[in-house]
């Protein structure tokens, strides 16, 4: 019986997947604001390290096979100062972390979402974190098209700190064209959006926002999908609605800090590629993580 671990560090989010052979036993997503904390004092904080050595010694409960990755944070992090916390985890759990580049994390994410669906069209899967967004688009199982930005929704809640407010201060209108200088033209058009690289199912469900069937294609991880039209009244709702009352629904509070300015961020990609259908889904790195693990021959 094979049993593995993957652990997946984002600049705001690190999350768990434990699998025994196929089949995923144990699933976490804890908030650990890395990016924010490295920007205001200028290193890896010490209080989130002990939050993901915590993390890391649940997931050794169950397996000592564990694979942990670091994404944007750790990418933009002094080289010295990374060997300084793999020597830490090194000595501490005999563990490291690999260092994904933002092509791979697009890629291992992408292939969680279209490795086994049927869909005779475009679509473009969106891959969006703390630290960074990319783009995604596929026809027919191929990859035709890919975009890269070094920004995520950390940066634009900093820039609109009142987005974490109970009722923000700065509007849809501000927030979206700010976003809109830095995503720039995108020539490539795709009807179906997908949500991916987080839990955006979160925010729907203690919102209390409607979701539909997915009609378009079978698949277990992707049920739910909402119109263009209903993922426009929603995403303009949740700047007006009281983000307190949504917080004291969730078991993690702090999660949602960076929600609204995913709701903008996403809301104005599926404007500039005309999508007509938007599937939030929790699909991440993981998912396509795991099949190297499981059948490392392909």
């Amino acid at each position: 019986m094979q049993t593995f671990a993957i652990i997946e560090i984002g600049s705001n989010n690190t999350k768990t997947h434990i699998y025994e052979n196929e089949k995923m036993i144990y699933e976490n997503n804890t908030t650990i604001e890395l990016k924010k904390n490295y920007n205001i004092h200028q290193k890896i904080e010490e209080n989130d390290l002990n939050k993901l050595f915590k993390i890391i010694e649940k997931a050794l409960q169950y397996t000592k096979d564990l694979h942990i990755y670091g994404c944007s944070i750790f990418r933009n992090i002094h080289t010295e100062e990374l060997h300084e916390i793999n020597r830490k985890l090194k000595n501490k759990f005999n563990v490291e972390i690999e260092v994904v580049s933002q092509e791979d994390e697009a890629k291992y994410t992408a292939l969680g979402c279209f490795n086994n669906i049927k869909y005779n069209g475009n679509i473009c899967i969106f891959i969006g974190g703390g630290g960074s967004i990319e783009l995604i688009f596929v026809n027919n199982g191929k990859i035709i098209d890919q975009k890269y930005y070094d920004f995520g929704v950390v940066d634009v809640t900093q820039k609109f700190s009142s987005l974490k407010e109970d009722i923000p201060t700065c509007t849809f209108h501000e927030v979206y064209q700010y976003i809109n200088k830095r995503i720039g033209n995108i020539n490539k058009k795709a009807e179906v959006f997908i949500l991916a690289g987080g839990d955006h199912l979160y925010w729907y469900q203690n919102a209390g926002y409607k979701l539909l069937e997915n009609t378009l294609y079978p698949s277990e991880n992707q049920k739910y999908m909402i119109t263009k039209d209903m993922s426009d009244y929603y995403d303009h709702d949740a700047l007006i609605t009281s983000l307190n009352q949504i917080r004291q629904r969730s078991d993690n509070p702090l999660w949602f800090d960076g929600s609204r300015a995913m709701k903008v961020i996403t809301n104005l990609i599926s404007n500039k590629i005309n999508a007509k259908y938007i599937i939030p889904t929790k699909i991440n790195m993981e998912d396509g993580l795991k099949e190297k693990w499981i059948n490392p021959q392909k």
